[in-house]
């Protein structure tokens, strides 16, 4: 009897690349090296983000032993990178499939930094969680604080510009779209950054600023300024932002449905 894989997301991988190497000899090389050459999606993930991060400070051969410590240590770095290829597999109709995920979408590329630099903020190795932080920036143009704490099943899409501040917290299924700032207001300290639930859509170029909650399934439009709290399954657009209705489903990340309910597009 056949079993069932540990890991099918892993072996769609592997099959697809099997493909693309047929098709584009050119990158053939890049496939087995980033891809074939491994053994498990935690081995082909912490090659890719080592040969992207590495500089003359650290070697990719030290990053690698670096992310490999993180995902070896934190099981949960583990499953939720996996729902996060689910979530964007899901949620992008650009996605042409697992595989694509992990070898061209920097927004997944900088979250699971992200996630490596996190583990180490925890360790009390703040310098180099910080270090990671500010490659991170500058290879992927996304800025995540590594003291921030980011739910899984987590969307950026096309990633540009994206900043997260230091105590921000962003829950499960939260989709955010390009040039999104969860940031301060520039006059608090301590206690400054958002709290975003569960199942909400940050459309491309909204800013929230300051401790504020978006409440569970909200929509934030499309340059909106939000300076105070989202009631949960509301939808806010504007500067500053203002309340303009409710949601059409319960958790709108899910469907990425960036229309004002019954009307036009936010």
């Amino acid at each position: 009897m056949t079993g069932v894989s540990p890991d099918p997301i892993w072996d769609t991988i592997r099959k697809e690349v099997e493909n693309d190497a047929k098709k584009e000899l050119m990158l053939t090389s890049f496939f087995y090296e980033v891809v074939l050459n491994h053994h498990s999606l935690e081995d082909a993930l912490s090659f890719h983000l080592a040969s992207k991060l590495e500089s003359p400070i650290i070697s990719a051969i030290s990053l690698r032993g670096l992310i490999d410590e993180a995902f070896r240590s934190d099981p949960s770095i583990r499953d939720s990178l996996r729902e996060d290829i689910g979530a964007v597999c899901s949620r992008d109709p650009a996605c042409r499939g697992f595989s694509h995920i992990l070898l061209y979408y920097k927004g997944f590329h900088a979250l699971q930094s992200y996630r490596v630099a996190h583990y180490f903020w925890k360790q009390d190795r703040r310098s180099l969680a910080s270090y990671l932080q500010s490659r991170v920036s500058e290879v992927f143009g996304v800025d995540i604080h590594p003291a921030a704490r980011i739910g899984k099943g987590i969307l950026i899409d096309h990633a540009t510009g994206v900043v997260i501040g230091e105590t921000a917290v962003v829950e499960d299924n939260v989709s955010m779209l390009h040039e999104v700032t969860l940031g301060g207001t520039g006059k608090q300290s301590g206690d400054r950054h958002p709290k975003v639930r569960k199942g909400v859509l940050i459309s491309a170029g909204a800013k929230i600023l300051g401790n504020v909650e978006v409440g569970e399934g909200a929509k934030v439009g499309s340059g909106a300024v939000v300076l105070d709290d989202v009631p949960a399954h509301t939808t806010v657009v504007g500067v500053p932002a203002k309340v303009v209705g409710g949601t059409s489903h319960l958790h709108p990340a899910l469907e990425m449905d960036h229309r004002i309910s019954g009307g036009a597009g936010i």
